[in-house]
């Protein structure tokens, strides 16, 4: 089956990664290999691109892509926040850019099979990496209620979260919720009427963060990525709901390394020091062409830091 993926902010995050064509940069997402694509038309000489993923299907796809770019073109499974161990593996000391385009692909969310779509009936399973042991039937079946209401409504910001929590529960004990129809349907049930937005949306987004692990390591990986940047090398994140956006902008505004000293301090004693400069002082967003042609572009956002 082909792999289907429609790169977000593709000419905005490329322009403003910099590249000079004998550098070394990263695609930390790989996906179906849009952005790396394209990163590796600018590349020359000694030009490198390292793209990692940790899904099988968009490791296959992504080698097959960038194929005709092989002399410059480096592609390793596994998940973006091993940065440090898989740059020693390959014997590089740094890096002079990176892009992280974070969240769920248009290839995992277009096949059933692989349970992150609400509109499709399929087995709950929501891996990025199929090879992981957790999966989204694992987080239904096995979390207490009141862990699962937690995980809604602190990664899908759901209202409703612990009648869904509270419904799962009961339907549970019952016999194991097996598939994604099955969870949409107690969704529906637990919320007194609904608005035009699909009712399982924030409570699908919530359990597939919590399979993949997606926010609680998040800036912890950020920080990865600064660290193993050469001065005046440049992390692009696009990030697709507020509450990674939220940790993307607290992170990047660390690395600025603003004076948070009271205001009527005299001098400065906290003792931060700059260690970035923002590229962005405000998110990029898609532009009308690509939001007519690509729905999922809609909730994305591209911030652009560079390492002084």
């Amino acid at each position: 089956m082909n792999f289907k993926h429609i790169s977000v902010l593709l000419n905005e995050s490329i322009e403003l990664l910099n590249i000079n064509p004998g550098n070394t940069y990263c695609d930390a997402t790989l996906g179906g290999g849009g952005h790396a694509e394209l990163v590796c038309q600018h590349l020359s000489g000694n030009g490198r691109l390292i793209g990692i993923d940790q899904d099988g299907a968009a490791i296959a796809a992504a080698t097959e892509r960038l194929a005709k770019f092989a002399p410059h073109v480096t592609i390793v499974k596994d998940n973006f926040r091993n940065i440090k161990d898989i740059l020693r593996d390959l014997g590089i000391s740094a890096i002079d850019g990176a892009i992280l385009d974070l969240g769920v692909s248009s290839h995992q969310l277009d096949i059933p099979e692989r349970g992150f779509s609400y509109h499709s009936d399929a087995p709950l399973d929501m891996r990025m990496n199929t090879d992981a042991s957790k999966s989204a039937r694992t987080v239904v079946n096995t979390y207490s209620e009141e862990e699962l209401a937690r995980i809604m409504f602190e990664y899908g910001e759901e209202r409703f979260a612990r009648r869904i929590a509270r419904k799962i529960a009961q339907t549970r004990e019952l016999a194991p919720i097996e598939t994604t129809f099955e969870l949409v349907d107690i969704i529906k049930s637990a919320i007194p009427g609904f608005a035009d937005k699909h009712p399982a949306k924030r409570t699908f987004q919530a359990i597939r963060i919590e399979v993949n692990d997606e926010i609680s390591l998040l800036k912890q990986a950020i920080c990865d990525f600064f660290d193993v940047l050469l001065s005046g090398g440049r992390l692009c994140i696009i990030s697709f709901h507020s509450l990674e956006d939220r940790i993307v902008k607290q992170t990047f505004a660390e690395f600025v390394g603003k004076c948070v000293c009271p205001g009527d301090f005299p001098i400065c004693v906290c003792g931060k020091v700059a260690q970035g400069k923002l590229i962005t002082r405000k998110p990029i967003i898609a532009n009308n062409d690509e939001l007519a042609s690509n729905s999922r572009a809609h909730s994305a956002k591209l911030r652009v830091i560079e390492k002084l």
